[in-house]
């Protein structure tokens, strides 16, 4: 009989014996919210994986704004229509490290931390998630979320992919989205034909796009612009470039 008790208690395991206090009705109940969120998970990442292959319909924030305004401008433009100098420029303006990190950047952080948050330290995969999947604010939820699938991103999609989808979902006017939109809105352009000024202006005002021009720049903006310039050109000669040019 002793052997027998030992036996079954053997059988229960560690999960077993953890929760074997709780009544059956409980029991049932955390598998059922165990089998949900591993489902969810799971739903997740098949989601995030087929972003890798297929175009991103919208966005969360695309549908506000056009709810909002009325209509957006947004158009689509592959990787390879884009201009380089655009590829570069944006990376030089807001993830110079983005060939070298697997999705944060610690020294962006720990710099965004010793200046009281004033700076941000996002990396352009955190910001493709934040813009993507996600929604707008600086909630901790929205922070949480962001930190759980910045990884998911960097395993199932490429950095070229990456930089594809940040350049066709970024805002960079009241209603204008991606790169496509931009070059047409402020230079009449498409997003092959620009120049590298143009792509630095264009990368200049994307942390304010709604308070900054890239047609009629303000002092601020050219400044930055001649500074994202310097960048891209140095990322292209040390190699910084190398995970998304062809």
């Amino acid at each position: 009989m002793a052997k027998a008790r030992k036996s079954r208690k053997a059988k229960k395991g560690f999960w077993g014996r953890l929760f074997g206090w709780l009544s059956d009705e409980v029991r049932q109940l955390l598998r059922w919210v165990w089998r949900g969120l591993l489902g969810l998970a799971v739903l997740v990442v098949l989601w995030v994986a087929a972003y890798s292959v297929f175009t991103p319909p919208t966005t969360l924030y695309i549908q506000q704004e056009k709810s909002r305004l009325g209509s957006v401008k947004r158009e689509w433009v592959p990787m390879d229509q884009i201009a380089p100098a655009m590829q570069r420029s944006v990376v030089a303006a807001e993830d110079a490290n983005f060939c070298a990190h697997w999705g944060f950047d610690v020294k962006a952080i720990r710099a965004a931390l010793a200046e009281g948050g004033r700076r941000g330290g996002s990396t352009l995969t955190q910001q493709v998630v934040k813009n993507a999947f996600l929604w707008h604010g600086r909630t901790w939820t929205r922070k949480s979320l962001e930190a759980m699938l910045t990884p998911v991103v960097e395993l199932f999609w490429s950095k070229r992919r990456i930089l594809e989808v940040y350049l066709n979902v970024a805002e960079f006017d009241e209603g204008v989205f991606g790169v496509g939109a931009a070059a047409q809105h402020y230079f009449g352009v498409g997003a092959a034909e620009l120049s590298k000024t143009q792509a630095a202006r264009l990368a200049a005002i994307l942390p304010s796009p709604k308070s900054r021009s890239a047609s009629k720049p303000a002092e601020f903006t050219r400044r930055r612009a001649a500074q994202i310039l310097d960048g891209a050109e140095t990322i292209r000669r040390d190699g910084r470039a190398a995970c998304f040019e062809d």
